[in-house]
C-alpha cells in the first residue's frame, strides 16, 4: 500500500487505518471517492493489534452498551464471534457495586443472572461468593474482522496509504490540502479516526482539541498449573481490579484492568503492572502461575465523559470527528460504522443503529 500515487480531490480523507477508520471506510466506500492515510506502515499497529479481543454487551456501561449490542447480529452473521460468556464476580463487600451493576442494566436486553462463581471456576477462592453470569459474552476475531474491512473497502474503491503520518492540514474553498509523510492529498473532508493521536491531529488542522486522553492498559499471557479448564467464561472483577479469559492450549490473558495516563506512543508494558496483574490473579485461584509468556499494552482513548465521539465539529467544516472509542471500538465498530456513516454522508441512518441516540456521541456536547 505504501507508495501508492493517487491524484484528485477525494470526498473523505479518512486518517486512520485502525478498526474505526477502516471499518468506516467499508461502510461509505460504495457511495464515495474514499482515501485512507495511514501513520505506520501496517493499519491496526496500536490499540486495534492489542486488544483484548472479546465482545460483551455490559463492558463500557449502559452508554457503550447499544453500540455493542446493536453490532451483535453483522459479528455473528460474519462467524467473528464465538462463544465465551462472562462472569463478574465479587466478595462480600462488592455486594453494593454488584447491585448497581445490575441496576445499571436492568432496563436493556442484556440478559444477567446471579450465579454461584464457585461452580464455574474450578479452584476459586472462598472469599468471592458472589457472581453474575453474562452468557452472551464472546469471543472475537479482530483480526479477521479488520482484514475483511479493509478488503471491503479496496473492493469499493478506497485507496490506503501508509507509512504516510499526518503533519498538517490547510482548507480553501471547501477543499482540505492534507499534508503527509507520504505527500500532499485533497478532500473535502477529513474523518480523524486516529485513536490516541486525535487531539493532536485535530490541533494540526487547526481544529479544537476535545480533550481526549490515553490511558496505557497491560496483558500477559499466562500458563498455570493447572491449566484453564475447558469451558472456563471471561472471569471480570466487579470492582474493576482484573479481568482474565482462556485462550487455546489451556494459556490465559489477563489484565490488572490498569489506566495510566500517558501521551500517545507506542505503548509498552511496566514490569510492576505486570507484577500487579499477577498478585491480583493470585488472589482469586489457587493456580500457580508456571510462566508469563507474552507481555504487551495498548492504548485507550477516552473523552471527557467516557464516551466516543461521531460527528462534524462544531467550528470547523469539513472536519469529522471518529474517535473516543476507549477500549470497545472493536465491539461497537459495525454500529459505530453505520452510525457514522449517516452522519458523514447525511443521510437516513441504517435500521440497525436507527433506534440509537447520535445526539449522545456528537462532538458538539464539549
Amino acid at each position: 500500500m505504501r507508495g501508492l500515487t493517487v491524484t484528485g480531490v477525494y470526498d473523505v480523507a479518512i486518517v486512520g487505518a485502525g478498526m474505526a477508520g477502516t471499518s468506516l471506510a467499508a461502510a461509505i466506500g460504495s457511495q464515495a471517492r474514499v482515501l485512507v492515510l495511514e501513520a505506520e506502515d501496517t493499519p491496526g499497529y496500536h490499540a486495534t493489534g492489542r486488544s483484548a479481543a472479546f465482545w460483551s454487551e455490559t463492558y463500557g456501561g449502559p452508554g457503550i452498551q447499544p453500540l455493542t449490542t446493536a453490532s451483535g447480529p453483522s459479528l455473528r452473521a460474519g462467524g467473528y464471534l464465538a462463544p465465551l460468556g462472562s462472569l463478574h464476580i465479587g466478595r462480600a463487600e462488592d455486594e453494593s457495586a454488584m447491585d448497581a451493576f445490575l441496576a445499571e442494566f436492568a432496563d436493556s436486553d442484556v440478559r444477567l443472572d446471579r450465579v454461584d462463581p464457585a461452580d464455574s471456576v474450578p479452584g476459586l477462592r472462598s472469599e468471592w461468593t458472589l457472581g453474575v453470569q453474562e452468557a452472551s459474552c464472546a469471543y472475537i476475531d479482530v483480526a479477521a474482522l479488520h482484514a475483511e474491512s479493509i478488503a471491503t473497502a479496496r473492493r469499493a474503491g478506497a485507496d490506503f496509504v501508509t507509512d504516510a503520518a499526518f503533519a498538517g492540514a490547510t482548507r480553501a474553498d471547501g477543499i482540505w490540502t492534507i499534508e503527509t509523510k507520504a505527500g500532499a492529498f485533497q478532500a473535502r473532508t477529513i474523518v480523524n479516526a486516529t485513536g490516541a493521536w486525535a487531539d493532536t491531529v485535530a490541533a494540526r488542522a487547526g481544529v479544537r482539541p476535545l480533550g481526549l486522553q490515553a490511558y496505557r492498559r497491560t496483558m500477559v499471557q499466562l500458563r498455570t498449573d493447572p491449566g484453564a479448564p475447558e469451558g472456563l467464561p471471561h472471569i471480570a472483577d466487579i470492582a474493576g481490579r482484573f479481568y482474565f479469559k482462556p485462550e487455546p492450549g489451556g494459556r490465559l490473558w489477563l489484565s490488572p484492568h490498569d489506566e495510566t495516563p500517558t501521551d500517545p506512543c507506542d505503548a509498552a508494558p511496566e514490569e510492576i503492572d505486570v507484577a500487579i496483574a499477577i498478585d491480583r490473579f493470585e488472589q482469586v485461584v489457587d493456580w500457580r502461575v508456571a510462566a508469563v509468556e507474552r507481555r504487551w499494552a495498548g492504548l485507550r482513548t477516552f473523552a471527557p465523559d467516557r464516551l466516543p465521539i461521531y460527528g462534524f465539529d462544531r467550528d470547523v467544516p469539513g472536519f469529522f470527528w471518529c474517535a473516543g472509542q476507549g477500549g470497545f471500538g472493536i465491539q461497537t465498530a459495525p454500529a459505530a460504522a453505520l452510525l457514522a456513516a449517516s452522519l458523514l454522508l447525511g443521510v437516513s441512518p441504517d435500521p440497525a443503529v436507527a433506534a440509537i441516540d447520535a445526539a449522545r456521541y456528537s462532538p458538539e456536547r464539549f
